[in-house]
C-alpha cells in the first residue's frame, strides 16, 4: 500500500504543477456541450430530448483527450521503464495512476455535468441521475481508455490508433450512461441501470489495472 500511496501522491502533485491536463477535458466538454444549442434549435424541448446522449458523449470525447499523455510523460523520461523492472506487481501503481488520473480529469466533469445539464433544458429531478450516472460511468472510461493508452505508449502520434482501439469498448459504458438518463427523463426507474454501471466500473478496476500493466510490458517489449 506504501507504493500506491506514493504513485497516488506523484501523479496528483504532477497534475497540479501542469493545470493544462486539468483544464484542457474540462474546457473540451463545457464548450462541446454548449454548442449544440448553437448549432440545433434551442427549443427547451428538442434541447431536453438530445440532453443525455450529448451530455454523455462529451464526457467520454473528453475524456479519451487526455488519455493520451497519460503514459507518454513517463515514457518520455524513463520512469515507466524503471516502473516495468521494479520488483513486485504492478496492479498498485497501476491503479494509484488510474485514480489520479481519474480525480484530475473524470471529477471534475462529474462536478460540472448538472450545470450542463441544467443548460440543456434538464429538469432538475434528471441532475441527480446525470451526475449519478457520471459518477459510476467514468472510471470505467478511464480504464478502459488506459489499456488502449497502454498499447499505443510507445507508438508517436498514436490518438487516432488509440481512437480505434477504445471507442468500441466504450459502447455499453455509453449505452447505459445516457440511457440512464433517458429513463429519468421519462419518469422512469433508474435503479437496476445505475447497478449495471457500478457493475461494470468495479468489473474495470477489478481486472483493468492487470490489462494496463500487460499492455505496457507490451509495448515496452518486455
Amino acid at each position: 500500500m506504501s507504493a500506491f500511496g506514493a504513485t497516488l501522491r506523484r501523479e496528483l502533485l504532477l497534475g497540479v504543477r501542469t493545470p493544462a491536463e486539468i483544464i484542457n477535458p474540462l474546457f473540451f466538454f463545457v464548450v462541446v456541450v454548449s454548442l449544440f444549442p448553437l448549432a440545433l434549435s434551442p427549443a427547451p424541448d428538442t434541447l431536453r430530448l438530445i440532453a443525455p446522449g450529448v451530455v454523455w458523449v462529451a464526457a467520454l470525447l473528453a475524456v479519451m483527450l487526455s488519455l493520451d499523455s497519460l503514459f507518454r510523460r513517463d515514457e518520455e523520461c524513463g520512469a515507466l521503464e524503471q516502473l516495468l523492472v521494479a520488483p513486485g506487481e504492478l496492479y498498485l501503481p497501476v491503479l494509484a495512476r488510474l485514480l489520479a488520473h481519474w480525480l484530475l480529469t473524470g471529477l471534475p466533469l462529474v462536478l460540472v455535468a448538472p450545470l450542463l445539464g441544467y443548460m440543456m433544458q434538464l429538469p432538475v429531478t434528471v441532475l441527480d441521475t446525470l451526475w449519478q450516472s457520471l459518477l459510476l460511468g467514468t472510471p470505467a472510461l478511464t480504464v478502459i481508455g488506459a489499456i488502449g493508452a497502454a498499447l499505443t505508449v510507445s507508438v508517436r502520434r498514436g490518438g487516432i490508433l488509440l481512437a480505434l482501439l477504445v471507442l468500441p469498448l466504450y459502447v455499453p459504458v455509453l449505452v447505459f450512461g445516457a440511457g440512464c438518463v433517458g429513463r429519468a427523463l421519462e419518469g422512469m426507474a433508474t435503479g437496476s441501470v445505475l447497478a449495471i454501471l457500478a457493475a461494470m466500473t468495479m468489473l474495470a478496476i477489478s481486472l483493468g489495472p492487470f490489462a494496463v500493466a500487460l499492455g505496457l510490458r507490451i509495448s515496452s517489449g518486455d
